[in-house]
């Protein structure tokens, strides 16, 4: 892996020195988009909407549309609204993991302690598991200040960038019909959550689609005609609800 980032976790008056890596990488495969007559790559211009010519990058200004008109931003402007040019991921508080709801998580960061704050590090990360506490705290990166919770992994002190408030939409919006469930209804749900239920283990699930694309990719190399799975028919289901519950139940049991 390579370090993305060098800076300090703020703990209190102690400034503890890391390099951030990458904690995440994509399963889907890496497919490059070609033409179709000589599988030449495909690049892409950046051109003027009206005059269908392309423009230059040096010739590129940054706007936003207010009230019908563009607004153009130039370097100072981002200068002036950019956070306090810092390398500490300053700890605010600490909460429970769990009270951060799951929509709020972004990506992931490994942080590695410098040589001189090896110490201080496996204070934070002990204290951190012995609490069952995350921080939360602020760093600029990549220009943009961003939000995030600090928490241990496996013997690791993982940075997770979470999204501010105003990032997540209000659910207001989404219209969800009030419909009376009948207590015989929703004790079938809550038994069929309970024979469902299972300790989460995420090494049980892969990324089925890319292991098949990629089987696929490996038959077309060698030549060979790519196998194409067949559609399995769907069982018909009752529209009751009571009653899809039950066979839901019972199919279950027979897996």
């Amino acid at each position: 892996m390579r370090s993305i980032w060098k800076g300090a976790i703020g703990f209190g008056l102690v400034n503890i020195p890391i390099k951030l890596y990458s904690g995440v990488q994509s399963s889907n495969l890496d497919l490059t988009m070609l033409d179709e007559k000589d599988h030449e790559k495909i690049r892409y211009q950046r051109v003027n909407e009206k005059s269908h010519k392309e423009v230059g990058y040096d010739q590129i200004v940054r706007g936003y549309k207010l009230n019908d008109k563009w607004v153009v931003l130039d370097d100072h402007d981002f200068e002036e609204a950019a956070p306090e040019k810092t390398r500490v991921i300053e700890l605010e508080n600490f909460v429970e993991l769990s009270a951060i709801n799951p929509i709020y998580y972004e990506t992931s960061y490994y942080a590695e302690p410098e040589a001189q704050g090896k110490k201080a590090y496996a204070l934070l990360l002990q204290s951190l598991i012995k609490s069952k506490k995350a921080g939360v705290a602020r760093f600029v990166f990549r220009k943009t200040e961003n939000l995030c919770v600090i928490h241990p992994l496996n013997g690791v002190i993982v940075i997770t960038k979470i999204r501010f408030q105003e990032e997540v939409r209000e659910t207001t919006e989404v219209k969800v019909p009030e419909i009376k469930i009948s207590k015989k209804e929703l004790d079938m749900g809550m038994a069929l959550i309970k024979q469902y239920t299972d300790k989460f283990d995420i090494s049980e699930f892969k990324d089925e689609y890319s292991r098949e694309l990629m089987k696929i990719i490996r038959a077309k190399a060698k030549g060979k005609r790519a196998t194409v799975k067949k559609m399995k028919p769907k069982k018909e289901v009752s529209d009751d609800l009571y009653d899809q519950l039950m066979q839901s139940l019972g199919s279950k049991k027979q897996a």
